[in-house]
Parts: C-alpha cells; sequence; structure tokens
C-alpha cells in the first residue's frame, strides 16, 4: 500500500508540474496571474517562457526518474526540487503578490513534494 501511494503520488506531482509548464508555454499571461504574480504587458514574455520550460523539465525528469532509477533517486529529486514552490512563496510575497497564494499554493506545494520524498524514501 505504502509503495503504491508513494509511486502515485510522485507521478501525480511529475504530471502537475508538466501541465503547469506548458500550461505557461502555451498561455502565459492567464498562468502568471495562476501563479500569483501578474505578468507585465510589455516585458515578461521571455521570462514567462523560462518559467514554462523549467516546470516542464523538471515534470519530466521527475517521471524518467522515477521509471528508470526508482523511489530512491526520485526521493532525492522531490528532496531538491521543493527548494522551487519555496522560493516561489518568497517570489510571491516579495512581488506584492497574495499571502493566500504564497501559502495556500506555493507553500503547500512544497509541503506536499517533501512529503511525497518522505513516502518514497520509506519504500
Amino acid at each position: 500500500m505504502l509503495t503504491a501511494t508513494a509511486y502515485s503520488l510522485a507521478v501525480v506531482l511529475d504530471l502537475f508540474v508538466v501541465l503547469i509548464g506548458a500550461r505557461f508555454l502555451l498561455a502565459p499571461r492567464p498562468s502568471a496571474a495562476g501563479y500569483g504574480v501578474p505578468a507585465k504587458e510589455d516585458g515578461d514574455a521571455a521570462y514567462l517562457t523560462i518559467k514554462g520550460l523549467r516546470d516542464t523539465t523538471f515534470g519530466i525528469m521527475g517521471l524518467a526518474l522515477l521509471a528508470f532509477a526508482g523511489a530512491h533517486a526520485e526521493a532525492w529529486f522531490m528532496l531538491v526540487v521543493a527548494i522551487a514552490p519555496f522560493g516561489d512563496t518568497l517570489i510571491v510575497l516579495r512581488h506584492g503578490g497574495s499571502r493566500a497564494t504564497a501559502f495556500g499554493v506555493h507553500f503547500a506545494t512544497a509541503i506536499v513534494v517533501l512529503l511525497s520524498a518522505a513516502l518514497l524514501f520509506a519504500v
């Protein structure tokens, strides 16, 4: 049961990050608003694309690690990649985004990613 839960949560998180990245690549401005810091009309296009590529890459890397290297490698990946949503929390707070988005989306995501890492280490 623990193994199925650990793998399922990791796959869901990895796919979710791929979808977030794809959304940033396909609809960057609405995605930025959902992130918590709306994009400026005249200048953030490259940074939004970078965010989309970063997230897509993280998600695909997580899926590849899980498939080809196993739970232990994915656990280390999740532990390290949790830095991103913790950083996103600070970015949203620092740039005038709402506390609800910072903590309810980004900080909560970081906690779930750390939980996923703990479950994978336990497998």
